[in-house]
């Protein structure tokens, strides 16, 4: 295969598993579209979905799959176990594949390192943490419920927590961390690449009204490939080796982030994005009970 057919790239998790370079994302993604984006992804060739339980979407997911007529053995669907439900993962799964009318899902992840209090959603549960979610999460695969595991939105901090941990039995497969030329985390994602963890990057075209799409360095190098600034983007992060989900309900955005075959970016190109001097974060830690962003990944 060559290396400028982006969209039948896939990256071999730790698992052996083959996880699709580019998916949809619908985080954000309003009612009643996410069915109709989901079937014109995966019409348009798309063959990873990216879902989660606390995106309320995932029964729209499950019929927007079904719409498409693609094998379900064909497309790789990742969703997430929501805070409040981290004392609750077995319930977790079972109500997400029940959302989704689905048998089993390609890679389950821990949405966020906080088990947060389902009463209260202000406070942490007193006598649980991550490391007591992961060692339910562990159990998961022997189900064939879930062929591979992993977590969202760890930095080093806690990555090296969990992973020295003694009931740390399984290595994440995945973390899905926020990645853009103005939210790079160069340090997490090497220390993700030594432990043998693949990051996936959400946001990665920096989100709704992104400044990205006002970058000078990035308008010129789009209109200089003569490519949109979404695909730049795109093939920016495939070529640093992480997959990424790029999120639309909009049919013709959705066709165009998957026009990415035939080209790619020089070195000096990567370079001039990992170079860009703007910083911005879409997600932050601010409405969660505990602080899970460090600074620990620049």
């Amino acid at each position: 295969m060559s290396n400028l057919e982006h969209t039948k790239k896939t990256f071999t998790l730790n698992t052996g598993a083959k996880i699709p370079a580019i998916g949809l994302g619908t985080w954000q993604s309003g009612p009643n579209e996410v069915r109709e984006a989901v079937k014109n992804a995966l019409l348009a060739g798309y063959r990873h979905i990216d879902t989660a339980l606390a995106y309320g979407n995932e029964a729209e997911v499950g019929d927007g799959i079904r719409d498409s007529g693609v094998p379900r053995s064909e497309i790789w669907v990742t969703t997430k176990l929501n805070n409040t439900w981290h004392h609750r993962v077995a319930e977790g799964i079972d109500s997400s594949l029940k959302s989704l009318g689905l048998d089993y899902v390609d890679l389950y992840l821990m949405h966020w390192p906080s088990s947060t209090d389902p009463n209260d959603p202000k406070k942490h549960l007193p006598d649980w943490d991550f490391i007591k979610t992961w060692q339910e999460l562990q159990k998961l695969p022997a189900t064939g419920k879930v062929k591979n595991i992993g977590v969202s939105n760890f930095g080093i901090k806690n990555l090296e927590k969990l992973l020295n941990d003694p009931s740390c039995k399984i290595v994440p497969a995945v973390n899905q961390i926020e990645l853009h030329p103005n939210n790079p985390s160069p340090k997490l994602v090497a220390y993700c690449a030594s432990k043998g963890i693949h990051c996936t990057g959400y946001s990665c075209l920096g989100s709704t009204d992104s400044p990205l799409y006002k970058d000078p360095t990035l308008l010129k190098l789009a209109e200089k490939k003569g490519k949109t600034v979404q695909q730049v983007l795109l093939v920016w992060g495939i070529q640093k080796g992480w997959s990424v989900i790029p999120k639309s309900v909009n049919k013709a955005r959705i066709q165009g982030n998957f026009d990415i075959n035939g080209w790619e970016l020089s070195a000096d190109e990567v370079s001039q994005l990992d170079n860009l001097k703007d910083r911005f974060k879409v997600c932050g830690d601010d409405w969660l009970p505990i602080k899970v962003f460090f600074g620990d990944d620049e």
